[in-house]
């Protein structure tokens, strides 16, 4: 009942700056999903909600450590804005939603079983470090999205969860420093709109 995301959200991308430039500026150009069987929440085109920083943080990541994107290259590292509809959203801070994953936990395992197959596992990039790759996390959502193909149920224009990464701001803290929310865009028509973002005119106080 409660599924449908009421009002806008921004996001933020983080790309090269020419990617960023051509979206806004040219009718009809998108940013293209991601498919990798790592990603954390499924295919889609990846923002952080509300945070800025963290989107140019990660594209300045890319240009960095170019093994890590190897099918856009980062040289002048950018942010593009978009206006989001959620829609119908497998909302991952929605109670129900992870019932619906845990469930689909269990079906997928079984399934291997069944076929003696090994279930995938996240896993790290550096020993205790963050689980970054997560071939576990992303097959239970595909599956999900499987599932309702499969059912003919209406499927997920978006999926959004929080995570918790990076180190303990203080000792004992329950925040990280690199605490954020994810959304991944599945129906391009829930992207209203790409911008640039600007910066703040410190003649005026922020809203």
């Amino acid at each position: 009942m409660y599924s449908k995301r009421t009002g806008l959200v921004l996001g933020f991308h983080g790309c090269d700056i020419n990617v960023r430039d051509r979206v806004v500026c040219k009718k009809g150009i998108l940013l293209k999903p991601s498919n990798n069987e790592y990603d954390w929440l499924g295919g889609g085109v990846y923002f952080w909600e509300n945070n800025y920083r963290r989107a140019l943080d990660f594209a300045i990541f890319l240009k960095e450590n170019p093994p890590h994107n190897k099918k856009q290259k980062i040289e002048e590292p950018a942010v593009i804005g978009a206006i989001i509809d959620l829609g119908y959203c497998l909302d991952l801070l929605d109670s129900e939603y992870l019932k619906l994953v845990r469930e689909a936990y269990i079906m997928l395992k079984k399934t291997k079983e069944d076929y003696n197959l090994n279930i995938p596992q996240n896993v790290p990039l550096v020993e205790n470090g963050d689980l970054i790759k997560r071939y576990l996390d992303c097959a239970v959502i595909e599956s999900i999205h499987q599932f309702n193909i499969d059912k003919s149920k209406p499927e997920f224009d978006t999926v959004r969860s929080v995570f918790f990464e990076g180190d303990e701001l203080y000792e004992n803290a329950g925040f990280k420093e690199k605490n954020h929310i994810q959304i991944a865009v599945r129906n391009p028509n829930c992207i209203k709109g790409y911008f640039i973002p600007r910066e703040l005119d410190m003649k005026f106080k922020k809203p």
